[in-house]
């Protein structure tokens, strides 16, 4: 299957000078999972409803303000007659939902996240979401204020947070869409007479006055088909991994996590997954962090690792021009999941901050010894895609 099969003409396009209320309004009433941007008819770039939410640019703007050369998160470009999983990795890779499809130079159409998911569906019965979910996510208290949130989301670079209340039960969950809207609504209300401290006193609303509850979830044993049928359905980014009784947070399966699962690859190496790939400068290489990656893995462990998972994500923070990353390293071994994340001025400082904790972490599971079990059981399962 390539994407020819699933890519679509049938896009919303506006131009750079056009006003972002008009954009705005087109979120709102057609709820596009992506607007192609153009300037005197030339693609010039993709935005997302999460960018147009999560921006601060008046309505009275230009779109142009949201697509800058310099932006660290560039979305990919997508060749018509692309792979399935070359696609899903660079949707993953570019940190996009959606990407323009090109054929011979010119732009075709786009294609999402979502279209990918819904055309292998009947293929995700081969694998549970104990395959591929998240576990040991972070977790919010009720009480929790908003910027509490906020800073979890961007520290983790993840969409959505359980919400759980004193005894540890699930409550609610809160994501990036509920805070943005929450806070746009906020900043329509101010008016030049408020008082300074607003703001402040804004983060500090509790999370329980806007988290969604009840929850949605799926047990661990569910087909990751199961899964992402409900998410597709209810237009959900994510469901939280709960036991029968729904109470206990055990993990969070996205949209993201199934992409991800559709680049695995069997090869000599194992697979690495590197979201905004575009961080990394000229200090270090894809080759040199996968190696690096598996000389822990060989060193300390003698595990298997299924896969790997890097992310990359720059703060405003600079020295010297260099700017400050956060790098966390995710693994999945045939012992469960294993992180460790770390900062740093350009992206190998922070990686090599984060590898660290990653070894300290491996050093942590005591008698894990290899075995013959084959690999690629999960690849397997995915052969078909």
């Amino acid at each position: 299957m390539d994407i020819a099969d699933i890519a679509t003409t049938e896009y919303v396009e506006v131009d750079t000078g056009t006003r972002m209320g008009k954009v705005r309004s087109t979120f709102e009433n057609g709820n596009p999972k992506g607007i192609i941007v153009t300037n005197d008819s030339e693609y010039a770039g993709v935005i997302s409803e999460r960018e147009v939410l999560q921006s601060h640019v008046e309505d009275d703007a230009k779109v142009s303000a949201l697509i800058k050369p310099s932006r660290t998160d560039p979305v990919p470009k997508i060749d018509r007659h692309e792979g399935v999983r070359e696609a899903a990795r660079m949707l993953i890779e570019g940190n996009a939902r959606v990407a323009p499809v090109f054929e011979n130079g010119d732009l075709y159409g786009v294609v999402s996240g979502d279209a990918i998911l819904e055309a292998v569906l009947e293929n995700l019965d081969a694998i549970t979401v104990a395959d591929v979910y998240t576990d040991d996510p972070v977790s919010l208290r009720e009480s929790d204020g908003i910027g509490k949130a906020i800073n979890h989301l961007r520290e983790h670079g993840i969409s959505r947070i359980p919400v759980v209340n004193e005894n540890g039960y699930l409550t609610g969950v809160v994501t990036t869409h509920d805070i943005a809207d929450f806070v746009i609504r906020q900043d329509h209300k101010t008016t030049t007479g408020e008082r300074v401290g607003d703001t402040d006193r804004m983060l500090d609303v509790p999370v329980y006055d806007m988290m969604n509850s009840p929850v949605a979830t799926v047990d661990v044993d569910a087909t990751a088909r199961e899964a992402v049928s409900r998410m597709l359905e209810n237009d959900y980014g994510g469901l939280v991994v709960t036991p029968d009784d729904d109470r206990i947070v055990e993990g969070v399966i996205t949209k993201t996590d199934v992409l991800r699962a559709l680049t695995y690859t069997e090869r000599e190496h194992m697979d690495v997954q590197i979201t905004n790939i575009s961080l990394i400068d000229n200090t270090i290489t894809r080759e040199s962090i996968t190696q690096s990656i598996e000389d822990v893995a060989d060193k300390y462990a003698r595990m298997q690792v299924f896969h790997a998972h890097v992310r990359f994500h720059e703060h405003k923070e600079r020295l010297r021009g260099t700017p400050l990353i956060q790098c966390q390293i995710r693994l999945r071994t045939n012992e469960g999941q294993i992180a460790g994340s770390g900062e740093g001025y350009g992206a190998e400082n922070a990686f090599r901050v984060a590898l660290d904790k990653l070894e300290r972490n491996v050093l942590e599971l005591k008698g894990v010894q290899s075995d013959e079990e084959y690999r690629g059981q999960l690849l397997r399962k995915l052969n078909e895609l």
